[in-house]
Formats: C-alpha cells, sequence, structure tokens
C-alpha cells in the first residue's frame, strides 16, 4: 500500500513512492551539498572519444557499468572509430561484448549505427539529441548521456537509480522518466543542472539503493521526504 501522502510512479517496471514536490530552497540546500562532497561528479562508463562513449552507453542497457567496461578495455583499443568498428565486424564485436546481457541484439545496433555515422555523418558523431536519437539502439537517454558527458550540455538522462532518488526525496517525482525528466529541468536551480544527471544517479547507486538504502549516513536525509527511511 502507499505510504501516507504518498502515490506509487513506475519506470521501466519499478515501482517507486512518489514524494511531494521539494521547493525550491530545499533543492538548492540539496544540490550545495552535493557539490560540496562531489564538486566535479563523472560518469563511470569508461571511454576514449564521443564515439566510444556512444557504443558505451548504448551496451550499458540492463548491464552494469562496470560489466560494460571490463568488456569495451580490449575492444576499443581495436576498434575507436565507425569504421574500425565496421572493419572488426557484427562476429568480431559479438566476440568481445558476449558476457554482457542482451549482447547479440547490441551488437547488430552498433554495427548499425557504425554504417550510419560512416555512410551519413562523416565518420563523426552529431551532437543533436535527434539526429543521436535516430541512431539504432540510442534512445533518449543514451542521447542525454551523450549529450552531458561529452558536449557538456545540461542534459538529463533518467535510469532507474534517478527515477527512484526523484520519487524518493521528492527532488524530482514523477510517474515516468519522462515527467521526472521534466521535474529534474523545471526544478533543480541552473547553474546544477550540468552535474544534476551524475549527483542524482551516483547517489542512487552508492546511498539511496532500491532494498537497503543507507539513511543512516545520506547527508541529505533530513531534507528527504521519504518516509520509510532506513535508520
Amino acid at each position: 500500500m502507499p505510504l501516507s501522502g504518498f502515490t506509487q510512479g513506475a519506470a521501466h517496471g519499478i515501482k517507486a513512492i512518489m514524494a511531494k514536490q521539494l521547493d525550491y530552497h530545499t533543492i538548492r540546500e540539496i544540490f550545495s551539498r552535493f557539490q560540496a562532497a562531489e564538486p566535479e561528479p563523472k560518469g563511470e562508463l569508461e571511454h576514449v572519444n564521443v564515439y566510444t562513449l556512444v557504443v558505451a552507453v548504448a551496451l550499458s542497457a540492463q548491464a552494469t557499468d562496470a560489466g560494460v567496461n571490463k568488456a569495451t578495455r580490449e575492444l576499443f583499443k581495436i576498434a575507436d572509430t565507425p569504421q574500425k568498428m565496421l572493419d572488426l565486424g557484427e562476429e568480431g564485436l559479438t566476440e568481445h561484448i558476449k558476457t554482457i546481457g542482451l549482447f547479440r541484439q547490441k551488437a547488430k545496433n552498433v554495427i548499425k549505427l557504425s554504417r550510419i555515422l560512416v555512410d551519413e555523418y562523416g565518420g563523426e558523431v552529431p551532437n543533436s539529441r535527434a539526429a543521436l536519437q535516430s541512431l539504432p539502439g540510442v534512445g533518449r537517454k543514451t542521447a542525454n548521456v551523450v549529450l552531458n558527458m561529452w558536449w557538456q550540455q545540461p542534459a538529463q538522462a533518467v535510469d532507474t537509480h534517478i527515477f527512484r532518488v526523484g520519487n524518493r526525496s521528492g527532488i524530482a517525482p514523477g510517474k515516468d522518466v519522462d515527467a521526472v525528466e521534466r521535474a529534474i529541468e523545471d526544478h533543480i536551480p541552473a547553474d546544477f543542472q550540468l552535474h544534476a544527471h551524475h549527483w542524482l544517479i551516483l547517489h542512487g547507486r552508492y546511498h539511496c539503493k532500491a532494498r537497503k538504502p543507507m539513511c543512516g549516513t545520506c547527508l541529505i536525509r533530513d531534507l528527504c521526504k521519504f518516509e520509510d527511511k532506513n535508520l
């Protein structure tokens, strides 16, 4: 049953408690604390250029960053451009990424997107969301990660960690990932927008965990609206 004053939201089949939207001053204090603790948060997917970032993020769907990094370390030494990936071929790529979930479909998508980049973009990765999303295996979340990490755009990629944190805390509640993305853009002050994605995902990954949130050591527990704190 929903907790008092809360409603249920869901993303990717995961239920979450949706708290009431926090006010401006509380959100500013939350992100001031995040910034003080980690001034320059970084993504954990390893890459050597924007092309390998696109590939790594596409491969990370339903997989861990650690698992993707393990598979791509050797791959990116030999295939760090669209043409080199095409030269490696689908079977060669499959051998490198077979430890990652859905590897066969992901291999097909990487080869297809590499072909499009070579044929339509001169081997360069485009930097508009629409163009990125037109690539096989690249959805809005992947496009936003690339825009944020490589081109320093305040794009908000909402995964299950951010969906959970946004809803539990009241930072950015929403019934689906699109609503949470809009809530982040609408409510988080502009000077925190660039790093908001990474602060939220790292908080969800290492502190505000799905099953056993570490509320006792959470630096925003006094501001968070989550009623069922694990203290």
